[in-house]
């Protein structure tokens, strides 16, 4: 049996992530590591929490002792660290935070992992430390073909939409150059990854992925934030005019690719996970608006005007774009479903879940899953 621990499980990727590992692999004991900080949350994962192979902890990443009792306690062979502050408002305002976190919440991770793993007479044999970063640490993409082009890339989730915004593409030898102090916090975080397997030959994996969207992510961010603000017509706040292209992807696919990578993935590696697939913001804010308008019986596109223009954001990268090949041509991973396809799929979700919105927006889930766990 192996035992892995998935830190920030109870959040939006890492929630995913546990899922599939509990239902994929019923002989893997699978803990999921998280603080429960505003964006943690265990109702994203009620379908699985009485399962036999699936294990909470509540424990703070950067609490170097307790992780490594954990590592000794329950032998673990694995480790899927998501556990990060990820909003770059946030990160703006709060940068601390962001660095404690980050950089030395996964510097915690690793010294506890290579003592632990260093005292076993197999020592790195069958182990493995495997890191989610962000195409953020990258830096910016000129937006240098503002209407679109044909994308270079096709997949079998190829949708009619299937745009490039410019020439160039994120690959997993770009240079890091990181704009924001949330991209600077993850940036270190995967050097410590790196020089953890240089110097002491931990054998570690770093992936980097692009924008995810999909069911149980904290409605802070675009998709899900604009969905709630549509269902109860509050405004629509955009950036500047909305021009900054990101590239999204399904959230499901974001987890079936860090399963092949965990297993299959070559040590000392990085692959670069995106969805072949760029928007610009406003464009994908209005095809939002026209699903949540359809979905909800009003007048499709009824709601534009919603969309309320406001101050750029300090920094604001132009474009984010993977070149996710690599992954494609080694291991034989590519999105599967198209983007109206996933988009109306997650529209679906949030509207059919409007309870689960509505306990985020008005904080009762941290109130009842703090008594909860305060009482098992």
């Amino acid at each position: 049996m192996r035992t892995i621990v998935i830190t920030g499980g109870a959040g939006f990727i890492g929630s995913h992530v546990v899922r599939l590992f509990v239902n994929k692999y019923p002989d893997y004991h699978i803990i999921n590591l998280d603080k429960l900080t505003y964006a943690g949350n265990l109702a994203n994962l009620k379908d699985i929490e009485d399962k036999p192979n699936y294990e909470f902890v509540k424990m703070d990443i950067c609490d170097f002792d307790a992780f490594y009792q954990l590592m000794q306690d329950k032998k673990v062979d694995g480790i899927i660290h998501l556990a990060a502050e990820s909003h770059v408002d946030r990160s703006i305002k709060d940068p601390f935070t962001f660095a404690k976190t980050n950089v030395m919440g996964t510097l915690s991770l690793l010294q506890a992992a290579k003592l632990y793993w260093e005292s076993l007479p197999e020592r790195y044999e069958g182990k493995r430390f495997y890191h989610i970063s962000t195409d953020e640490v990258y830096g910016a993409l000129k937006l240098t073909n503002p209407e679109g082009i044909e994308s270079p890339f096709t997949t079998t989730a190829s949708s009619e939409h299937h745009h490039a915004y410019g020439k160039d593409f994120f690959v997993e030898t770009t240079k890091y150059t990181p704009h924001s102090p949330y991209s600077a916090s993850k940036a270190s975080s995967d050097h410590f990854v790196r020089a953890y397997h240089d110097t002491y030959g931990m054998p570690t994996i770093v992936t980097n992925c692009s924008n995810n969207y999909g069911p149980y992510q904290f409605p802070e961010k675009l998709i899900p934030l604009f969905i709630n603000n549509i269902r109860h017509r509050k405004p629509l706040p955009v950036y500047g005019k909305g021009e900054n292209v990101r590239d999204w992807l399904f959230v499901e696919d974001h987890a079936r690719a860090i399963d092949l990578i965990f297993h299959k993935g070559i040590i000392a590696e990085t692959y670069n996970i995106g969805g072949f697939n760029e928007w610009k913001n406003i464009d994908i804010i209005k095809v939002v608006i026209k699903t949540v308008d359809r979905l909800l019986g009003r007048q499709e596109g009824e709601d534009m005007d919603l969309i309320t223009y406001v101050t750029d954001r300090l920094g604001h990268d132009a474009r984010y774009a993977i070149d996710s090949r690599k992954l494609k041509d080694e291991l034989g991973w590519e999105p599967s479903l198209q983007f109206e396809e996933g988009i109306e799929k997650t529209v679906r979700w949030y509207l059919d879940h409007q309870e689960w919105l509505d306990n985020i927006t008005s904080g009762d889930y941290e109130k009842y899953y703090d008594s909860m766990y305060k009482n098992r």
